[in-house]
């Protein structure tokens, strides 16, 4: 049974049902929805990982898996436009994309500031900034991967249940009983996939989660307009110091997207605050303005998303620490809609046993745990 159907569960259904496996889905809402994290029209798809060169496995394993999900539903998930990676030589963004790119050996290019001004004219970057260009990252369409690959898990045999809330769980050796707002269910292995709703459903788990506030801005561009076409202008991360990163994506039809990397207000899942005010939309307009004007025309829209973030950035792919036959699957730091069907695969392989062929170790749920037990000692 697989609890919330988000990015991980919709993968992990698609993964399970693909595989013969007699498997639930249940979601409080009707997926693909735009109350969670895994919705905004666009994410980033990108090779060269500044967060930790061990992901890069992983998300090479992540881009078949779009593709053969693309071929299997005639659905065009994932457009490629190449990515810039922007900031200070020394700052965790280049530094973190260059060793990624050299270690698994990744088409790129070391861009200084005159290269990047020819590569992305519509940016106006100080004299120390340089770039990293990878000509693989593009853009995912969320609302559709997630409609997708739960129409593929129910083409392959999945059952999906939706407006149907998660009110309890408890395991034993054998069985999870799961209660929701509809009826009570026994399976024999449950994936708790509940993104920034997981809080209050790990039940002595020691995995601190916090949820983040965060908002995804589309503005019409005020000059030069063709300048933000996919074909001219790349998805890019930039660093602007180390606790401002933003990112963003060509114009695809509703404007260019523009969104703050982290830094949001800390929230929960039930109180999140969906409204924008005048001080954020200043704020970003202020980065517009320095250093990419032309996109600072008219507002398109907003909207609100949330981050479940762990301390140390990473995921959480494990077995929860006192249920063996119970998975706490995913919950991302901001950064993992792009792997969703690998990370599928990763979740399936655990829930059957499989070894698999990526190191899950990055992923452990007690790695928390552990290091409180050394600062203790």
């Amino acid at each position: 049974m697989v609890l919330g159907l988000g990015a991980a569960g919709s993968a992990t259904l698609y993964a399970l049902a693909q595989r013969g496996v007699r498997v639930l889905g249940i979601d409080q809402f009707a997926p693909p929805h735009a109350l969670g994290s895994s919705h905004g029209r666009s994410r980033i798809i990108r090779e060269a990982y500044f967060e930790d060169a061990r992901y890069v496995p992983l998300v090479q394993h992540a881009y078949a898996r779009w593709r053969a999900l693309e071929a299997r539903s005639g659905e065009l998930l994932l457009r490629q436009t190449g990515g810039l990676m922007i900031g200070r030589a020394d700052s965790a963004l280049v530094l973190g994309a260059k060793r990624s790119a050299e270690q698994h050996e990744l088409p790129h290019e070391a861009l200084d500031r005159l290269a990047l001004a020819r590569r992305a004219p519509a940016f106006h970057v100080d004299d120390d900034t340089i770039g990293v260009f990878e000509p693989r990252a593009g853009v995912l369409d969320p609302e559709e991967a997630i409609a997708a690959m739960l129409r593929e898990a129910v083409r392959a045999g999945a059952t999906v249940h939706t407006n149907e809330t998660l009110l309890e769980w408890r395991a034993d050796a054998d069985v999870v009983e799961v209660t929701t707002s509809r009826r009570r269910y026994t399976a024999r292995r449950a994936i708790l996939a509940l993104g920034p709703w997981a809080t209050s459903q790990l039940h002595g788990a020691q995995i601190p989660l916090s949820v983040e506030r965060n908002v995804l801005y589309w503005f019409d561009p005020l000059r030069n307009v063709a300048a933000f076409a996919p074909s001219r202008f790349p998805v890019f991360l930039f660093e602007v110091r180390p606790d401002l990163v933003w990112y963003g994506f060509p114009d695809l039809g509703d404007g260019v997207k523009i969104a703050l990397h982290g830094g949001g207000e800390h929230t929960t899942a039930g109180t999140i605050r969906r409204d924008v005010s005048d001080h954020e939309l200043a704020n970003i307009r202020s980065l517009l303005q320095r250093y990419l004007p032309d996109a600072n025309g008219a507002l398109r829209d907003v909207a609100t998303c949330m981050y479940t973030n762990t301390p140390d950035g990473h995921f959480v792919i494990d077995h929860h620490p006192a249920h063996d036959n119970v998975i706490v699957a995913s919950p991302c730091s901001g950064h993992g809609f792009k792997f969703a069907p690998a990370v599928g695969e990763l979740i399936a392989d655990l829930t059957l046993s499989i070894t698999s062929k990526f190191d899950r170790s990055l992923f452990s749920a007690t790695r928390f745990a552990d290091r409180a037990d050394l600062e203790n000692a």
